[in-house]
């Protein structure tokens, strides 16, 4: 059964979908607010903490994924090349990094303007994507970080990776 056809064309806010998607996948999930949720999905790589935030002021419905990441201090400079490198690579969302909380962040906004409504495939899809990106550039920035290799040789293993599955 698809996710939406639990709906039965009824009209949804966003968040409420949300907290759907995450019952059926079985994910630990919080919700914080009635605009906001907050849920645990688990990757190969890493726990991710990923929130999604409903605004109707400017009728957008933001994510924000998020996984721990210290760096040794001295290669800053590289984890910011490499930053670049795979925000080259993404087609949707961006990536960047938190330094008072040491985190890496994936970000990305639906925008829903003019009473537009997410279906569940949308919001399910959104959150799928941010964790695959996050699954495939992990080993690129911990290799430009802990392995002291370029942003140009860190970003080749997502690139490769890419490739090489069928």
């Amino acid at each position: 059964m698809a996710l939406s056809e639990s709906y039965l064309e009824e009209e949804m806010h966003p968040i409420d979908i949300v907290e759907h998607i995450a019952e059926h996948h079985d994910w630990t999930f919080d919700r914080i607010a009635d605009d906001q949720i907050a849920m645990a999905v688990e990757g190969q790589w890493k726990t991710y903490s990923i929130t999604l935030a409903w605004s109707g002021f400017d009728e957008t419905l933001r994510l924000v994924c998020s996984f721990e990441m210290e760096p040794p201090e001295g290669r800053m400079n590289a984890l910011f090349e490499v930053l670049n490198a795979v925000n080259d690579q993404c087609w949707a969302g961006a990536f960047t990094y938190w330094d008072g909380q040491k985190l890496m962040i994936y970000r990305y906004g639906l925008v829903l303007a003019g009473g537009q409504v997410a279906s569940a495939e949308q919001i399910d899809t959104m959150i799928n994507a941010a964790v695959l990106s996050a699954e495939r550039y992990y080993p690129a920035f911990q290799l430009a970080t802990w392995g002291e290799r370029s942003a140009e040789d860190a970003i080749q293993v997502a690139i490769a990776e890419a490739y090489g599955r069928a």
